[in-house]
């Protein structure tokens, strides 16, 4: 059902892009710094799951469609980057939380979303990334041979593939982060600091969607 030689081609393309730093590494780096591991770890896997989620709607043809249609694009940038002003704002707020109090992962209070919330806020956050759609038009059917036959199957099977490569580099850069803030975190102006960078980095992001040529 696939092309070895382009799964294999598709492996290495896969593995760089994931492991370059983006907006979604950003966006969980941001969220483990506020708070802690677990949410780390789960804010990517609600990355992944939109990814996912882009992935089949991209399989169905959904995706191009959208594109087709400039204004749902732009709606769905201003959307986003609403979205992402929103966590910006919470997170500044947030930014006087000490370590006074104990938190659910063995330390100082994380100032950050609940850990359900985490995981829906990263979904939402790639959901609504319609950088992400075009992504997926432009980059999947590179890898897919028509003349093996069931053109679905082989972009599902892809977009599987790069749904857990992202998972697992996401995933442990969510750990790592946010062990790092867990021990930074005794300190009431490392706190401060942390909810700051995360304020300034989901800022970022919805300066970059809105700001970006085209939004692309």
């Amino acid at each position: 059902m696939v092309d070895f030689s382009l799964y294999a081609a598709f492996l290495v393309a896969a593995l760089a892009l994931c492991l370059t730093p983006g907006p979604d590494m950003m966006f969980i780096v941001a969220m483990g710094g506020r708070g802690g591991p677990t949410t780390g770890a789960l804010a990517a896997a609600g990355v992944a799951t939109g990814a996912l989620i882009h992935a089949i709607a991209a399989m169905l043809g959904l995706s191009a469609l959208f594109a087709a249609l400039p204004t749902l694009y732009h709606v769905l940038r201003w959307v986003g980057a609403a979205y992402l002003v929103f966590l910006a704002v919470k997170a500044f707020r947030e930014r006087d939380t000490g370590p006074a109090d104990a938190g659910a992962e063995g330390g100082p209070q994380a100032a950050g979303p609940g850990l359900p919330r985490a995981f829906w806020q990263g979904m939402v956050t790639n959901l609504l990334n319609p950088k992400v759609i075009l992504f997926n038009i432009a980059f999947l059917p590179q890898f897919v041979n028509p003349q093996l036959g069931h053109p679905m199957v082989q972009f599902m099977i892809l977009g599987v593939t790069l749904v857990l490569i992202g998972l697992a580099v996401d995933g442990t850069v969510g750990l790592l982060s946010g062990r790092l803030a867990a021990a930074l975190r005794r300190s009431r102006r490392a706190a401060r600091a942390l909810n700051v960078f995360g304020g300034v980095v989901f800022t970022g992001l919805a300066a970059r969607l809105l700001l970006a040529p085209d939004g692309r």
